[in-house]
């Protein structure tokens, strides 16, 4: 059953192929439908891309979190403050100050290169459309004329690459349990926990061709409520994130258990700090990246080959407590994997005239699934501040490639903030089924009561 699902599977995506248009473009092109390079490089640390890991491995169990399909993998050489040099052109600045900060404790295990991402034949199909009929939009920033996944799969400036990120496939109906955690630079945390139900509007065709059941200008809404620690049990979260928000801003709603009502939040974006992080991320470091773009201006610096977060199945594992992930000044390296993939660099310089917190910016976006891997922060004097990682794999049931964890480093204070502490709790759930009735204030009430 599962070789003749992956052979259907192959079947569509070489059909597509065979046309021309698993690029986008015209036949001959050594492209994905995603717009990432084929081939692999000439030294041969980074294979071809084969189509990406597309059945779940021996063992697996949908109750479980996910077996490691690369358990055998050993490590090909650790980077440290000792050798960086040798890895320089292979390092964000954010990696080599890690590096720097915490030369006794830190290092980076990389591995065999794994091109593992994957999606189904619809989100290849969408994506390869997308490419003749997206259209940025003016304002506050959006984009016409695409459905279901990134709408740019030959970027030509740096909007259209973080619009790719911002509008990646990443399921449909998502129901799953997230710890988070603040990290003081003694090492001390309490993890926060929430249970959430996501929808990803956007990539689902069907909620938008159907009237009924019309998300409208949704990319995702979500609700979530806190379950511990005790004082900020029963808070509660609902959020609208639209498309474009120019006409259509974000909507955000708190539920308050001292006055058992729901609230509506004003200005919930861009800078402000996300509640319950200590402020060590901003609103729009949601996923390192979310939100309207209009505050700055984006660059497409081109491609790289990079050290970045990848098949982080060792730090997924079901087995794993918070105090086996989480370390005094950053997560424990040995449970992390690096390989070596090429990615989109995206600059992204604050506005004149704009306020925010961050004067520049700077993106890592795997070119396989443009997801943002890595994100450095630089004040507005221009000094590096903050970094990010996030920590991804193939959720092969599905499949998509996701993270599974992501970690914000404050180089200042010296501490960080770890999100996606899920472990000890049951793995995502995916599905098909969301009706929008279900996020919306009135019946939200309920949800958190």
């Amino acid at each position: 059953m599962a070789v003749a699902r992956a052979a259907v599977w192959m079947g569509c995506l070489l059909a597509l192929a065979g046309t021309g248009a698993a690029a986008g473009t015209a036949e001959g092109d050594d492209l994905t439908a995603l717009g990432a390079q084929r081939t692999g490089n000439a030294e041969g640390t980074i294979p071809a891309w084969t189509g990406g890991l597309t059945e779940p491995p021996a063992g697996y169990s949908a109750a479980e979190q996910h077996v490691d399909p690369y358990a055998g993998d050993a490590v090909l050489h650790v980077v440290s403050a000792a050798n960086a040099a040798q890895f320089s052109d292979n390092l964000s600045e954010g990696q080599r100050a890690l590096l720097d900060a915490y030369p006794q404790t830190w290092h980076m295990n990389v591995y065999p290169t794994r091109r593992s991402a994957s999606y189904p034949p619809f989100v290849y199909a969408a994506v390869i459309e997308n490419a003749t009929t997206a259209r940025l939009k003016p304002g506050k920033g959006g984009v016409s004329g695409s459905s279901v996944s990134s709408p740019f799969p030959r970027p030509k400036d740096g909007a259209e690459a973080i619009w790719n990120h911002t509008l990646r496939w990443r399921g449909q109906r998502i129901t799953r349990g997230e710890g988070w955690a603040a990290v003081t630079a003694r090492g001390r945390y309490q993890v926060v926990s929430s249970a959430q139900d996501l929808a990803f509007a956007y990539g689902w065709p069907a909620a938008q061709a159907n009237a009924e059941r019309s998300f409208g200008n949704v990319l995702l809404a979500i609700k979530a409520r806190i379950l511990m620690p005790s004082q900020l049990t029963g808070r509660g979260t609902l959020v609208l994130e639209t498309i474009d928000q120019t006409t259509d801003p974000r909507k955000v709603w708190l539920y308050l258990p001292a006055v058992r009502r729901m609230v509506r939040a004003p200005d919930y974006g861009y800078a402000a700090p996300a509640p319950f992080t200590d402020g060590l991320r901003t609103i729009d470091q949601f996923d390192l990246f979310s939100g309207p773009t209009d505050r700055f201006d984006w660059k497409l610096l081109g491609k790289r080959e990079m050290l970045i977060p990848y098949n982080a199945y060792r730090v997924h594992a079901g087995s794993l407590t918070p105090h086996d992930i989480v370390g005094a000044r950053h997560l424990n390296p040995e449970l992390l994997r690096y390989e070596l993939h090429r990615v989109w660099v995206v600059e992204a310089r604050l506005k004149p005239g704009a306020k925010h917190v961050y004067g520049r910016r700077v993106f890592y976006l795997d070119e396989d699934s443009w997801q943002i891997a890595l994100n450095d922060n630089y004040d507005l004097t221009g000094v590096l501040w903050r970094t990010a990682e996030a920590h991804a794999l193939n959720y092969y049931e599905v499949p998509v490639l996701w993270s599974t964890l992501l970690a914000y480093y404050d180089l200042r204070q010296g501490r960080y903030l770890v999100e996606g502490l899920d472990n000890a709790r049951p793995p995502y759930r995916f599905s098909d089924a969301a009706d929008p009735r279900e996020f919306t204030p009135n019946e939200l009430n309920y949800y958190w009561r």
